[in-house]
């Protein structure tokens, strides 16, 4: 379809106001606007738009300010940063990542069923994670503490605090069944913590309905998202899945995943417990009849068969804001598995004399089951994935398509480390100075053999990602040496310094790393899935770990198998410890934030489409209040705006922009710099940001332009082929903006990278250019700048604000 022409520019009050929004790093409003003294304009803590105090009523005197826009300040920092205890959030990161696979799939058209089955698969992937979590807190909480520990007199006599369930007290609590009836209020606890913080967030978060304008909405739900509509002017309004009214506002998909994971979770520790007293019953001369068992693992299977069915039913609905809930799902199935667990809890509590914990639990059958699922899972995903891309290839996708199915096994990767590490950990420390699962010195058998496959497998997989980094490092040093004869080319030095060239030249060519990162998630995903089917396979024809599953095979392969056993073990606790240490560092230094939070803040822009318990989505709260805000303002104003966006401040300005209604849209024009949407979010997103999407962006906002350095390890250019007109991007910039020492310049210019992009000259004269295509300033007003009432080039006035991230 042929690009559409650019909407003409509407009667201007001439009143101009600039919208920054700063990307990630907690940028202060008082640092934006350059100015101490501000005030709110509208908002509250959490999200809020501010402005200098000498600009608040700007719009009634615009003659005050023909030098340049109003600046006003979107900040929104408070929706993603907090204390340090914010970092538990971290402990989500599988959900989070899986989540992320969910939008991922390349563009479809004409595709609406291959789209939900795309959609059904990574939501069972994610269902199996809240499971697999469950399972780990089981393990840990009934089988290594309730059931091996306290069912040991070795191991229960060093630690006072489970006297009242250990068997040489003999107590009440001394049976088996009511050891593990107590220890379910661990996982069942932790369970309803997911709950609560996911019930809290989506009050916050998903149940804010945004303003609805009287516009076509665009496409129905799984349907492609790059949909043009013809508007009432004539004009085509492309209204792409962003665009759609009931996209910034999942209340009822995730209150539907919500109920359905609760209910998951509380049915693992539900079949933990009584599949355990079931199965005693069935192989002894038990007091409990038989059918008791039989009939509550028959309710348990029944009620999971329900939880997959409303897992797998229903997707998004995007194409109109959707305020119903299904209370019938939402209140009856984490209900009814409640009770379920009741029951099991009580079943198991019934007096067996002659029932003795001996050995493990059943957790290896599960586990297995599990990482076997998450395999077939993932790669039924990739078969879907693929065929999705082959109908529709955009070169630019990642891993060709297959960046969503390479995501979602990194989350199973994640949940495993985890999972897996905690046991490892608490056997470790329950078992006096054996190493958990060798038998030898060990007070307790340990936990699953699986387990410990698994945790062997990592040292073999960070050696086999070695080497793909050694040879990035030496490519990186390479062309950073190529670099510096077209570096002092590009800035006509006559007395070069080594010095200065390498550091430029170092700095591009790190920058350049960011998109090598699909060949090593590829790699590490295949890495993974492969070695992952080599630990199920071991445990399962050894039964053993690997440390005994190797004897007999000589000294050295002994001495290889039990150091990867061990050094495996350790890795995976220290793992999961990184995550907290991590979380705390990026919530509480600014320059860890600006490194860690990109990717955490990447990963919580998109709503939960596949997971109720990751992080929530800061965007169903900034883009519409974005949109509302740019709506009225033009609306009272009828004024001109530029949205002016850094960083993953220019995604959220660009999703706002497709939230507008035409009226809005045509005077409204957009300026990215140091933008990530399409270095990132169109090759790893490319249904959403890809080619076409951003193409439709271009053509029905009044003008664009993005601005990106080759320093820059994030923003790049969008690559737009406009064919005609005004060129979107403008790059790459000089940085630093000067080589030596010069008059106007005359102590070193930093290398700026991602930063302060308003420090370049380039920036207030793009920003001029936009305006003047905006439309006229008032008669008044000219003479002040260029003869048709314009700002010239080169000397509008730069708001003093840093958007940086």
């Amino acid at each position: 379809m042929p690009p559409a022409p650019q909407a003409e520019a509407a009667q201007s009050s001439g009143a101009a106001l600039e919208l920054l929004v700063h990307g990630v790093g907690g940028t202060t409003p008082q640092e934006m606007l350059g100015d101490p003294r501000i005030t709110r304009i509208t908002g509250d803590a959490t999200a809020a738009v501010y402005r200098r105090t000498e600009d608040v009523g700007a719009e009634q005197h615009p003659e005050r300010h023909r030098d340049g826009p109003v600046a006003e300040a979107y900040c929104w920092s408070n929706l993603t940063s907090g204390n340090g205890s914010r970092a538990l959030w971290l402990l989500l990161l599988p959900f989070m990542v899986v989540n992320l696979a969910h939008w991922m799939r390349p563009t479809a058209r004409g595709r609406a069923r291959t789209v939900r089955l795309y959609g059904v698969l990574v939501r069972l992937v994610a269902l199996t994670l809240t499971v697999l979590l469950t399972a780990a807190a089981c393990e840990v909480a009934l089988d290594l503490v309730a059931w091996q520990c306290a069912g040991t007199p070795e191991c229960s006599v060093q630690r006072s605090w489970l006297g009242f369930l250990s068997t040489h007290q003999d107590g009440w609590f001394a049976q088996p069944g009511r050891r593990l009836a107590v220890a379910a209020l661990v996982p069942a606890a932790l369970v309803g913590l997911l709950w609560y913080l996911s019930n809290r967030t989506w009050s916050a978060y998903e149940s804010q309905r945004p303003l609805t304008w009287d516009e076509p909405d665009g496409a129905e739900a799984g349907d492609e998202p790059d949909v043009d509509v013809v508007t009432e002017s004539g004009a085509p309004l492309v209204r792409p899945a962003l665009g759609r009214p009931g996209f910034w506002y999942g209340r009822r998909l995730v209150a539907r995943l919500r109920a359905a994971h609760t209910a998951a979770g509380f049915l693992t520790v539900a079949a933990a417990v009584g599949a355990t007293a079931a199965r005693y019953d069935r192989g002894a001369a038990s007091p409990v009849p038989e059918v008791a068992g039989a009939l509550l693992e028959t309710a348990l299977v029944l009620c999971g068969l329900v939880v997959v069915a409303v897992v797998c039913h229903r997707g998004r609905s995007e194409r109109r804001l959707d305020n119903r809930v299904d209370r019938a799902v939402t209140t009856f199935l984490p209900g009814a598995a409640l009770g379920l667990l009741l029951c099991s809890v009580a079943y198991a509590g019934w007096s067996r004399p002659g029932w003795v914990s001996s050995g493990t639990l059943p957790g290896e059958a599960v586990f297995r089951a599990l990482t076997l699922g998450q395999g077939l899972l993932v790669v039924v995903l990739a078969v879907v994935a693929l065929s999705l891309y082959r109908r529709a290839p955009e070169p630019r996708t990642t891993l060709h398509g297959l960046g969503g199915p390479a995501v979602a096994m990194l989350a199973c990767a994640l949940g495993g480390v985890m999972t897996g590490g905690t046991a490892q950990r608490v056997a470790d420390w329950l078992d006096g100075p054996g190493t958990p699962g060798m038998g030898a010195g060990a007070d307790i058998p340990g936990p699953p053999v699986l387990l410990s496959w698994q945790a062997s497998v990592i040292p073999v997989l960070l050696l086999l990602l070695l080497l793909p980094v050694v040879w990035l490092a030496v490519r990186t040093v390479r062309h950073a040496r190529r670099l510096g004869p077209v570096i002092e080319a590009e800035y006509e030095e006559k007395h070069p310094e080594p010095g200065r060239t390498r550091r430029i030249a170092r700095t591009r060519a790190t920058a350049a790393l960011t998109d090598s990162a699909p060949g090593i998630l590829g790699l590490l995903s295949g890495a993974t899935l492969l070695l992952g089917t080599a630990a199920v396979t071991g445990s399962w024809l050894a039964g053993e770990v690997p440390g005994l599953a190797m004897d007999g095979t000589g000294p050295f392969v002994e001495s290889l198998a039990e150091t990867a056993q061990s050094t495996g073990s350790w890795l995976t606790g220290f793992g999961a410890i990184l995550f907290v240490t991590w979380g705390r560092r990026a919530y509480r230094d600014v320059s860890a934030r600006r490194t860690i939070g990109i990717l955490w803040d990447v990963g919580t822009f998109w709503p939960r489409a596949a997971h109720p318990f990751a992080p929530p989505c800061y965007a169903e709260r900034a883009v519409p209040d974005l949109s509302s805000r740019m709506c009225a303002w033009t609306g009272r104003t009828r004024g001109r705006l530029v949205i002016s966006g850094h960083s993953q401040g220019s995604v959220l300005a660009a999703a706002a922009v497709w939230q507008l209604p035409d009226s809005a849209r045509r005077r409204v024009a957009l300026l990215t710099y140091g933008s990530p949407i399409e270095r990132l979010y169109g090759r790893w997103f490319p249904a959403y940001f890809g080619r076409v999407p951003l193409e439709g962006l271009q053509r029905s906002v009044h003008c664009w332009r993005n601005l990106w350095r080759a320093t820059d390890p994030i923003g790049g250019p969008v690559r737009i082929d406009e064919g005609q007109g005004h060129e979107v991007d403008r790059g790459p910039l000089k940085d630093p903006l000067v080589y030596g020492r010069t008059p106007e310049h005359p102590l070193p210019e930093p290398v700026l990278g991602h930063s302060d992009y308003q420090a370049d000259p380039v920036f207030a004269v793009e920003r001029a250019a936009l305006l003047e295509r905006l439309g006229p300033l008032l008669p008044h007003q000219a003479g002040a700048g260029s003869a048709d009432g314009g700002v010239p080039d080169g000397t509008a006035q730069g708001s003093a604000g840093r958007s940086s991230g």
